[in-house]
């Protein structure tokens, strides 16, 4: 364990490498913090380190309310919006956007439609589309590599409102029809 200079030092540079391994309590505000948190740093003789945020609890201190420090380390909580565009992709991929649309998608999540394609931007460089036309192309091309399927049966397992939607999709991204990729893989 370090000693109180240490930590506070820590603390006072915002060190990531203590976050989750020790909390900090302010006397005067009754509140407990990450290092990591964005608030003023208090005094030295204002603050109090604990080794986990049950035991700032169980001291009187109440959770900041801007980093969150209640919620175990590396929870989602803590990953911010990137938990919120994974549960998107989990979704997609179990073919949310295949008959709904992105506002019913956000809606699920519990953020607006255009907060999530920010969300998806900023993490994917792609709309929620793109990532599930992307998956529905996935699909259909393993369905036509392993399966010998008609093309409209490959078009509805995949995700695909009709058989002339995929083969649009596919002319965009092979340049070729369905039947010609099936055709190639057989070869």
């Amino acid at each position: 364990m370090l000693c109180f200079t240490d930590q506070y030092e820590a603390f006072r540079r915002r060190d990531a490498a203590f976050d989750g391994i020790v909390f900090v309590a302010v006397k005067t505000t009754g509140v407990y913090c990450r290092p990591v948190c964005p608030a003023r740093t208090p005094l030295p003789r204002n603050v109090r380190f604990y080794n986990s945020a049950a035991a700032a609890e169980r001291a009187g201190f109440r959770p900041c309310l801007r980093c969150r420090p209640e919620t175990a380390p590396f929870c989602p909580a803590w990953r911010g919006t990137r938990t919120t565009v994974e549960r998107a992709l989990t979704l997609i991929e179990s073919g949310a956007l295949d008959h709904d649309n992105i506002s019913a998608l956000a809606e699920r999540l519990g953020v607006g439609p255009r907060h999530l394609s920010r969300l998806f931007a900023e993490h994917l460089d792609a709309s929620p589309l793109q990532v599930a036309l992307t998956l529905r192309i996935q699909r259909a091309k393993r369905l036509l590599d392993s399966t010998k399927l008609p093309i409209a049966v490959v078009a509805e397992r995949a995700g695909f409102r009709s058989s002339r939607r995929m083969s649009a999709a596919f002319a965009r991204l092979y340049g070729q029809p369905p039947s010609a990729l099936r055709k190639a893989s057989r070869q």
